[in-house]
């Protein structure tokens, strides 16, 4: 028997972690969304919608355990077979590229759309974000992850805040790789020292090199690698001090970081630039470097890296880059004033009968950006409750705008 308190007789009530916006917010987030898409096409980025639900097997192709666990899943009643709700768009723009926009020069797409994810990523996250990126397909450098990172600093400032208010975090898997290849150790050593890099525990880290009996070079490089974070110029010199007798892979790694760093300072001298060389965030997933961004609160605004394994595993190997952030959150994340992500909240009030004079009046004045609202005959709804300003009036033989008075 259901109680007045029970949930069930509570409809109104949404699941934990899935929210929805009321008119001023939805607003906010609007026309942030517009100002993005105009202005990643201004910047060459063709706009992709990749569908809500896939195959599992394509859905989640190179994405590692994490997104596996977030992604809801059910049976296809056509055929049986297993199907997923996105809750990351990545993996569906990457299959676009390796099939449905084939192409041997770079491809530069973005999205916006809504994913789904089995749980939230923390206290009080959202299972529903609305997810905006950009991937850049087909390119190797280090100027491609440039420009997605300029890219992604440059949809992020659309929101309000300034660049001196923010902090981009770097780092690069490929250090890391590249001192498991030159030293040669085995994968179970490889997997124990990843653990322990990404819990940050140096003496489970001491412990772990003595019991392994790897030579004193070994270990340094590795407990050195542990303590490289802060401000990118002098982490970058102390990586160069630390790691010069590592091999090519590292030192390719470390000129990575160096350039995309300089072609982000040129660019946005003002951004605080910090470098974690144990950042491992992805390590199964991406290649390359990775990057988060925060505001000084170490609120993330969006985050992304180079995954360039994830073409081979859709039949076509494309060196990718990438970002992608919850413009619900960025968009209410208070940085601009009200005004400045909200159209203006005020409108025509129209209370007459509605003839064909009046409505190609209305017409116009609808496609001139005006809000026009009309009265409901037998309501008791007036212009105040519309937030209309002024009201429609016919004097002089036409159709003219008078400002009500408040």
């Amino acid at each position: 028997m259901k109680t007045a308190n029970d949930p069930r007789t509570e409809r109104w009530l949404l699941p934990d972690g899935v929210n929805e916006l009321m008119p001023e917010d939805a607003w906010r987030v609007e026309t942030l969304r517009r100002q993005i898409m105009d202005n990643n096409y201004r910047w060459g980025y063709e706009l992709v919608m990749p569908p809500l639900i896939e195959y599992l097997d394509s859905l989640l192709t190179g994405t590692g355990e994490t997104l596996d666990l977030e992604t809801i899943k059910f049976i296809d009643q056509h055929n049986g077979r297993s199907l997923g709700v996105r809750a990351d768009m990545t993996p569906q723009v990457a299959r676009i590229d390796a099939h449905a926009m084939r192409n041997e020069l770079p491809n530069r797409l973005f999205y916006v759309g809504s994913v789904l994810r089995a749980r939230s990523d923390g206290a009080g996250g959202s299972r529903t974000p609305l997810q905006f990126g950009a991937e850049l397909f087909g390119h190797p450098g280090p100027a491609s992850d440039a420009e997605i990172i300029q890219l992604m600093l440059n949809n992020v400032l659309l929101s309000g805040v300034g660049s001196e208010a923010l902090l981009l975090d770097l780092g690069h898997v490929g250090v890391f790789r590249g001192l498991i290849q030159d030293t040669g150790l085995d994968a179970e050593l490889s997997e124990a020292l990843f653990q322990v890099l990404l819990r940050g525990s140096l003496p489970e880290m001491q412990e772990l090199l003595e019991a392994a009996s790897v030579s004193a070079e070994v270990s340094r490089y590795f407990q050195d690698l542990a303590g490289l974070a802060g401000e990118s110029s002098v982490v970058l010199l102390e990586a160069r001090e630390a790691l010069t007798g590592a091999g090519y892979a590292v030192q390719e790694a470390l000129d990575n970081l160096q350039s995309v760093t300089d072609a982000v300072k040129v660019i946005h001298p003002e951004l605080e630039l910090h470098i974690d060389l144990a950042e491992l965030r992805g390590y199964r997933y991406h290649t390359g470097i990775v990057f988060t961004l925060y505001d000084k609160a170490g609120f993330e605004l969006a985050r992304g890296g180079r995954y360039d394994a994830i073409g081979e595993l859709f039949g076509r190997a494309r060196p990718a880059t990438g970002f992608s952030g919850d413009l619900i959150n960025l968009a209410l994340a208070g940085y601009a004033r009200s005004d400045d992500m909200a159209p203006a909240n005020r409108g025509i009030w129209v209370d007459s009968t509605m003839d064909h004079e009046l409505w190609v009046r209305i017409c116009q004045l609808r496609q001139s950006g005006e809000r026009v609202v009309t009265a409901l005959a037998g309501s008791s709804m007036a212009a105040v409750d519309c937030q209309c300003d002024r009201v429609l009036v016919h004097r002089d033989g036409s159709w003219q705008i008078d400002a009500i008075e408040s």
